[in-house]
């Protein structure tokens, strides 16, 4: 199955292909911005329910059906759980206690564990390119997001100096990290499951609203003087999170993931912190590395890897057979 939907077009098929991507990278910048100002759940909440109300606009022009039985109002709720209120809220706080780059780093390696469960539940293959071009993603991003003091220390054979301790995991924000990657991955591959039962752009918005309501309510109770502290750069910064970086990203991703290959698709959330990246580099004049050059690079031969593997299985059996003939009895 393919996400080439239009050959006649792939330029536009390629751009609607990374688009989620790049609105996630900017927005991730866009969040980061705001968030000395404000608090976590309430970033969380306002980046849900006015998108998940956009998108259902949305469908409603479209003529998109509404959900019609209790089973796919069930997996809505589900999605609602595990995608919105358990991904955007981790992802808030974590956002609020760690580095971005630590971060990005933790959150984008979700598409190991999709590819793991799409393999167990699809039975997707991901064979030698696949799992090579995973590797090489994992490696890449590691070097956009992770201290350059850190392979640094590895090439002099020296202890590496980490900042973070197992004890206090938690209030520094990496767990909080790896269980948004978690809640992303298993939200993915539920998709399928739900796009039998629901139309995807609908699904999207019912759970964007459905997620988004407890993370208000826990706002609310817990949270003080959220919107009191953020000016107007603040308010457009939080706009574009909900209205690109939500409503439109997710609604493309879903409406994709709907229809192709989730191990290839996921594979593209390797670009999401070479767009922020990118994107801090031409706004914030912020400057990258050598070895953050060197993984935006390994994070375009992995994602080439990933969805070009049956292209490469198939020239390299081409090759094995060139070079070792097989002989008919």
């Amino acid at each position: 199955m393919t996400f080439y939907s239009q050959p006649s077009k792939p330029l536009w098929s390629s751009l609607i292909l990374i688009a989620p991507f790049f609105l996630w990278g900017t927005a991730m910048v866009a969040m980061k911005g705001v968030m000395p100002d404000t608090n976590p759940l309430f970033v969380a909440s306002i980046r849900l329910i006015p998108a998940g109300l956009l998108v259902l606009l949305v469908a409603q022009a479209l003529g998109r059906p509404q959900p019609q039985t209790w089973q796919g109002w069930a997996w809505i709720g589900l999605f609602a759980l595990v995608d919105a209120s358990l991904f955007q809220g981790f992802l808030a706080e974590g956002l609020a206690r760690t580095g971005a780059g630590l971060g990005s780093v933790i959150i984008d390696s979700q598409p190991i564990a999709v590819a793991l469960l799409s393999r167990w539940l699809f039975h997707e293959v991901i064979g030698f390119w696949g799992w090579l071009g995973l590797g090489v993603g994992i490696m890449g991003i590691s070097l956009i997001g992770l201290p350059d003091e850190w392979f640094y220390q590895l090439w002099q054979l020296q202890a590496l100096q980490i900042s973070w301790s197992w004890q206090g995991l938690f209030q520094s924000g990496e767990a909080l990290m790896l269980l948004a990657s978690l809640s992303m991955a298993v939200g993915t591959v539920l998709i399928p499951f739900i796009s039998r039962r629901v139309d995807p752009v609908v699904a999207t918005g019912w759970h964007m609203i459905l997620g988004g309501l407890p993370l208000l309510g826990l706002s609310l109770l817990t949270e003080s003087q959220s919107w009191q502290g953020i000016h107007i750069a603040g308010w457009f910064n939080l706009a574009y999170a909900t209205v690109f970086g939500s409503a439109l990203a997710y609604g493309i991703f879903f409406w994709l993931a709907a229809k192709g290959n989730l191990t290839s698709l996921s594979a593209l959330t390797f670009l999401t912190p070479v767009f922020a990246l990118g994107f801090g580099n031409l706004v914030l004049a912020e400057v990258l590395s050598s070895l953050q050059w060197l993984g935006v690079g390994l994070t375009l031969v992995s994602i080439y890897l990933i969805n070009q593997r049956e292209f490469l299985k198939t020239r390299f059996s081409a090759w094995q057979n060139v070079g070792h003939p097989v002989t008919k009895p």
